[in-house]
């Protein structure tokens, strides 16, 4: 069966329910466009397409937590494909095992607060991902006068020593009157910190994984 055989959603996609091959958890759902079916067929690792980023995404490709695909199948509607996969490390960017970690009581209150703590954390997470990809291409891609390339140039030493100047930045922003010197002054460490990360591979999904563990 192809890719033309199946019913795709309005945005042309198809969902695809990931489980784990040996106990069948669920561990996540997202969606393949036709470039990610046949790369996962052809390589055997996921590959799905990322709607927020609009692009094609190898699970795993980052963090190192990839899914190697045991079987596919299709739904009687053809319109939902389910992949058992042997999982490396988390399938979810919180670091737990399966994204399908929290159990709901089903009052409408709690409901509704879970999903606003989705959509806050959601947003969050994808602007620190933004900024993420756009370092990494930095790195991958070097572009003249780019102060991210300039950073990569000098080293380690040099990425060292601007966290701990922006960490600097920070206390002395926090210690003067109102928040708006601090927001720009922890906004630049973030950055930094992120150009750290990339240098020592490391994603925001390791920092998610470890924070969980601290809750």
């Amino acid at each position: 069966m192809n890719f033309n055989n199946f019913k795709l959603n309005s945005e042309g996609l198809l969902p695809v329910v990931t489980q784990d091959y040996q106990n069948n958890e669920v561990l996540m759902v997202a969606y393949m466009n036709e470039e990610a079916f046949n790369k996962t067929l052809e390589t055997k690792k996921v590959h799905y397409y990322s709607r927020s980023r609009k692009c094609l995404w190898l699970k795993g490709e980052t963090s190192g937590h990839y899914q190697t695909v045991k079987s596919m199948s299709i739904d009687c509607d053809n319109d939902t494909l389910l992949v058992k996969v042997e999982q490396q490390g988390a399938a979810c960017h919180t670091g737990n095992y399966s994204c399908f970690y929290r159990n709901i009581n089903l009052e409408t209150k709690e409901i509704e607060e879970l999903e606003q703590l989705d959509k806050k954390r959601d947003n969050v997470l994808t602007i620190f991902e933004d900024v993420y990809n756009v370092i990494v291409d930095r790195k991958n891609n070097p572009k003249e006068g780019s102060y991210t390339n300039y950073l990569f140039e000098k080293g380690i030493d040099k990425i060292l020593k601007k966290v701990g100047e922006e960490t600097a930045e920070v206390i002395i922003g926090a210690k003067n009157e109102g928040n708006s010197e601090v927001i720009y002054e922890i906004s630049d460490l973030i950055y930094h910190l992120s150009v750290l990360m990339v240098e020592k591979n490391t994603t925001w999904e390791d920092i998610c994984k470890e924070l969980g563990k601290r809750r």
